[in-house]
C-alpha cells in the first residue's frame, strides 16, 4: 500500500474532510491519532496536523512528539495544528478578542510565496478557533492574514513547515484544493498516483497473494460496499467467493428477487437464502428500537452460520468494511459511544474461526463508488441510496408485524418509484418511508376510518454525518401522498419530514 500524506488526528470535525480533499488529488493518505504516529515513516512524503477542540494553551490538549518530522519531512499546521507548532517554537498564542468563526477573507499573501500560488488577496477562507497566535518565532514568516487574524499563515524559514489558522478542507475556503494542491503536489512533490484503476490492480494482486487458492464467504446486502467488495474479490479469486445474500423479511418490496437476479448477471457466485419467517419469528413483541437492532443481527448471524458452515474449508470472512469505520475504531478517544449499532464495525462471533479480509477499508464512500465503476458495476446499483442494515424494522416504530411490513413496503415502492419517474432519485441522498404508531381520523367515501399514519423522508448529504430535507415539488409531494392514500390499505395520512441532521438523525429510531 502507498503511504504518501499522514494526516494526524487531534479530533476535529473535518479531519476525515482533509484526508477525502487529499484523496480527490489521487494523492493517497491516512489519518492516524496524534498519540499513534507511526513507527516508521520513511514511506510518507508529507504531513498534516488538523484541527482540535481543544486550545494549545490547555493542560489537557494533544502534544504530539514531531521530533522525527518537524524540520525532516513538509509539514503543515491546520487552525489547532497551526497553533500548536507556533505555541512550542517560541510564538504567543493567547485567547483572541474577536473570536474567528465562518467566513473571512484574505487582506494580505506574501507576494512570490508557493503555498498561495494562484491565490489572491481577498479570496475567502473558513475560520473556527477562539485563540489566535498573536506572536510568531524569529525564524518564522508571517504570510497571510485576514482583517481580524494578523498571522493567519505562517512559514518556518529553513525547513518545509507551514501553518495556517483557516480550514482549506472545507468548501466555504474558495481556494483550499488549490492550497492543499500547491503544498502536496508543488511544494512537497507528492505523486497523483491514487486512482480508481491503480487501487484496483494493487487490490486484486494483494488479494491474490494474500487468498490464493482458499475459499472466502461473504455476506451480501444489494449495497454498495458489499457489492464493490465482493466484485473485486471475485475478479482476484473467482468461484472460491461464495456469497451469500440473506432475506430477513425487511428488505423494500421485491428487493431480495431483483437484487439475486442482477448478482447472477454480474457472475457472481451468491446463494440466496430467504429466513423471513425467522427474522419476524425473533422480532416478535419487540419495540425497542436497540432490542430490535440487536435481535436482528443475533439473527442474521445464526442464519449466516448455518450457510457459512455448509461452504467446506472455508478460511475467509470478506467485509465491506470503509475508512471511516476504521477511523472511527481509532480515535483519538476511542471508539465513540455508540447511536446507532448497526453502524458499527462488526463480525462474526470467535466460534466461526474465520479469518478477516477487507478490500475497501481504505476507501470512503464517494471513492468506493468510482472504483465500483472502473471495474464495470451498473451505475444504477452504484447510485443506490444507503439502506440501514436494519432494514424497514427501523422504519416501523413499534414492534414489528409481516401486516406492518407489508404497508410499508408498498409506501416505500411507491415513493421511491415516484422519484425515480419524477428525475428525483439522483439528486437525493438518502430517501425512506417511515410507520408511524399512530391512528389517524380520515374519511374514506361516506365512512369514518382509523388508520395509519406514514412520514416521507428524503434528505440530501455527502456522507450522512451531516443531512438536510430535501426541497421536493409541492405537486409530486402531492401525486405521491394520493397515490400512497389510494393504493395501500391501512394508510389514511401522509406527512414529510423537514428536519435536518443534526439534530435529528436521518432515520426515526
Amino acid at each position: 500500500m502507498q503511504k504518501n500524506v499522514l494526516i494526524l488526528d487531534f479530533g476535529s470535525q473535518y479531519t476525515q474532510l482533509i484526508a477525502r480533499r487529499v484523496r480527490e488529488l489521487n494523492i493517497y493518505c491516512e489519518i492516524h491519532p496524534y498519540n499513534k504516529i507511526p513507527e516508521q515513516l520513511s514511506s510518507f512524503k508529507a504531513v498534516i496536523l488538523s484541527g482540535s477542540p481543544y486550545s494549545c494553551r490547555n493542560p489537557e490538549a494533544p502534544k504530539p512528539d514531531l521530533s522525527q518530522i518537524k524540520g525532516k519531512l513538509p509539514l503543515l499546521g491546520v487552525c489547532f495544528g497551526a497553533q500548536f507548532i507556533a505555541h512550542n517554537y517560541g510564538g504567543e498564542v493567547a485567547s483572541s478578542n474577536t473570536r474567528e468563526f465562518g467566513r473571512a477573507n484574505l487582506s494580505f499573501i506574501k507576494a512570490g510565496e508557493p503555498l498561495f500560488d494562484e491565490i489572491a488577496e481577498q479570496s475567502q477562507v473558513w475560520m473556527s478557533h477562539s485563540d489566535s497566535i498573536k506572536t510568531i518565532p524569529e525564524h518564522f514568516t508571517r504570510i497571510a492574514s485576514t482583517d481580524d487574524v494578523l498571522n493567519a499563515a505562517y512559514k518556518i524559514e529553513g525547513e518545509i513547515t507551514y501553518g495556517i489558522q483557516f480550514h482549506p478542507e472545507v468548501y466555504h475556503s474558495t481556494d483550499g484544493a488549490q492550497l492543499l494542491e500547491n503544498f502536496l503536489v508543488k511544494i512537497a512533490e507528492v505523486p497523483q498516483t491514487w486512482t480508481p484503476s491503480a487501487f484496483v490492480d494493487m487490490t486484486v494482486a494483494e488479494l491474490k497473494e494474500k487468498v490464493g487458492v482458499d475459499k472466502v464467504i461473504l455476506g451480501l446486502s444489494g449495497g454498495v460496499d458489499s457489492t464493490v467488495a465482493a466484485t473485486l474479490l471475485h475478479k482476484a479469486i473467482g468461484k472460491n467467493l461464495h456469497c451469500i445474500f440473506v432475506n430477513n423479511g425487511l428488505l423494500r418490496k421485491d428487493e431480495f428477487e431483483s437484487v439475486l437476479d442482477q448478482y447472477k448477471h454480474m457472475g457472481l457466485n451468491v446463494k440466496g437464502v430467504d429466513a423471513t419467517d425467522r427474522f419476524m419469528d425473533a422480532l416478535e413483541g419487540i419495540s425497542d428500537p436497540e432490542q430490535k437492532r440487536k435481535t436482528i443481527g443475533n439473527s442474521f448471524i445464526d442464519v449466516f452460520d448455518d450457510e457459512a458452515s455448509l461452504v467446506e474449508d472455508a478460511t475467509f470472512l470478506a467485509q465491506g468494511t470503509i475508512y471511516p469505520d476504521v477511523i472511527e475504531s481509532i480515535s483519538v478517544n476511542g471508539p465513540s459511544a455508540t447511536i446507532k449499532s448497526h453502524h458499527n464495525v462488526g463480525g462474526l462471533p470467535d466460534f466461526m474461526k474465520l479469518k478477516v479480509v477487507e478490500p475497501l477499508r481504505m476507501l470512503f464512500k464517494d471513492e468506493v463508488r468510482r472504483v465500483g465503476a472502473e471495474v464495470g458495476i451498473d451505475q444504477k446499483l452504484l447510485g443506490r441510496h444507503p439502506f440501514p442494515g436494519p432494514g424497514l424494522a427501523i422504519r416501523i416504530l413499534g414492534d414489528i408485524t409481516k401486516e406492518k411490513v407489508r404497508i410499508l413496503q408498498e409506501v416505500d415502492a411507491i415513493f421511491i418509484n415516484g422519484l425515480r419517474e419524477w428525475g428525483l432519485y439522483d439528486k437525493v441522498w438518502q430517501a425512506g418511508a417511515i410507520l408511524l404508531p399512530v391512528d389517524s381520523v380520515g374519511v374514506m367515501g361516506d365512512e369514518r376510518t382509523y388508520e395509519k399514519v406514514v412520514a416521507l423522508r428524503a434528505v440530501e448529504s455527502t456522507d450522512g454525518m451531516t443531512a438536510d430535507w430535501v426541497d421536493l415539488p409541492y405537486n409530486f409531494l402531492q401525486k405521491v401522498s394520493n397515490q400512497i392514500i389510494n393504493k395501500v390499505k391501512g394508510v389514511n395520512r401522509v406527512v414529510y419530514d423537514i428536519s435536518s441532521k443534526p439534530p435529528a438523525t436521518i432515520e426515526w429510531e
